[in-house]
């Protein structure tokens, strides 16, 4: 057993009752599927994953005791089956939002409007007008890169890249995009979640110590100028 401070019992107890949490909403997300690769089905995956490896590792460190299962992670993905030189590709993306300041999403809506006359309406009245006008006005890469200048908080994302022998025909896929998906096929996937981030607390100390503990997170709260010219 490692002679570095060893977790509270507190601590392991709380570990495995995020455990039966996480269990719990894989449950719910397969209960509900969409389709054989529903990406809720993936991200409950992979909260489960996360919590069974801290859990695992704080049970190892206060009693020296394991557990008896592993869950597979992204390295236990099928063997990529698809063209060796594929003819065409597909890019799937999922990225999640917090609407985590309301007023600053409104009024970089209604500057939208106000700089687009051809809008012709008041959409931006609304949350939910309000996104709509941004995401109509702005790519969703961009949205992503100044997410907060229109008062939203990131959360999940994930993207793959999947192989195909032909493009798909045009409106084919639409309906459902991640639906079609062939797991043996996908050349690559990245995955950014916060069930990730306690699993590399040293590292992120190490980052902090970099930009000399400086808060990244603050802004000016001031509205910054929109580049709507930018499409």
């Amino acid at each position: 057993m490692s002679d570095a401070v060893q977790p509270t019992a507190a601590e392991v107890r709380a570990a495995a009752e995020a455990v039966k949490t996480a269990l719990d909403r894989h449950l719910a997300a397969v209960e509900r599927r969409s389709g054989e690769d529903d990406p809720a089905v993936y991200e409950a995956f992979n909260e489960l994953a996360a919590a069974a490896e801290v859990y695992d590792e704080l049970l190892y460190d206060r009693y020296d005791e394991v557990t008896p299962f592993e869950i597979p992670g992204a390295d236990d993905a099928p063997p990529y089956t698809g063209p060796e030189e594929p003819n065409a590709l597909s890019v799937l993306i999922r990225r999640d939002y917090a609407v985590a300041e309301p007023q600053r999403l409104l009024a970089q809506a209604q500057r939208v409007e106000a700089a687009d006359e051809g809008l012709g309406t008041e959409a931006s009245g609304t949350v939910h007008g309000a996104l709509e006008v941004l995401f109509g006005e702005f790519e969703p890469d961009e949205i992503a890169s100044r997410h907060k200048e229109f008062g939203l908080e990131e959360g999940d994302s994930t993207l793959w890249v999947t192989a195909a022998d032909e493009p798909a025909e045009p409106g084919e896929w639409l309906e459902t995009p991640f639906e079609q998906v062939d797991v043996e096929r996908v050349v690559c996937r990245f995955d950014v979640s916060s069930v990730f981030d306690d699993l590399d607390d040293d590292d992120d100390a190490a980052a902090d110590d970099v930009v000399g503990g400086a808060d990244l997170e603050d802004e000016d709260e001031d509205l910054e100028p929109l580049d709507l010219d930018r499409r």
